[in-house]
């Protein structure tokens, strides 16, 4: 009997997130990516989920994930612009372009910081957002990508 193919959970961070740990660590905590990562792998492990995780300085580049994630019929995508959510009309195009649902996810609490960053172009276009609980947020989402999808966790 053969077994069905894992869904996957696409984890895609914008720029400036490979600083994670050294950056502001006030705002964004001592975490790394890589602890990120770890943690994103054992919640989605949980779900019967698999994780595609991925960092990137670059615009394009988030954009041509969103769109493969799409392709791919992912489970979900857990999206964490960075400084991208305030500017990228290109990262929400794509957002809106794909049938899956993608999380817009925040390590701080982007409405109690400044002024400029409680405008969000990827917000119109998720499907939910979570900020404000750290790198927890990750597996909030990740979480909330299950539950859509009707998988039962392994907890």
């Amino acid at each position: 009997m053969a077994k069905s193919a894992t869904k996957t959970v696409y984890v895609l961070n914008g720029p400036n997130l490979n600083l994670l740990g050294t950056r502001e660590p006030q705002i964004y905590g001592h975490s790394t990516l890589k602890d990120v990562e770890k943690l994103c792998r054992k919640t989605a492990e949980m779900h019967g989920l698999g994780v595609e995780f991925r960092q990137s300085n670059h615009e394009g580049m988030i954009v041509d994930w969103l769109q493969e994630a799409g392709a791919n019929k992912a489970a979900g995508v857990v999206l964490n612009p960075g400084g991208l959510t305030h500017t990228s009309v290109a990262i929400h195009d794509a957002m809106k372009a794909i049938s899956v649902p993608v999380i817009e996810t925040h390590i701080s609490n982007i409405h109690a910081r400044e002024p400029w960053r409680r405008h969000s172009y990827v917000s119109f276009a998720a499907k939910a957002i979570v900020c404000g609980f750290g790198i927890n947020g990750y597996a909030l989402a990740i979480d909330g990508i299950a539950a859509m999808s009707g998988k039962k966790s392994k907890r």
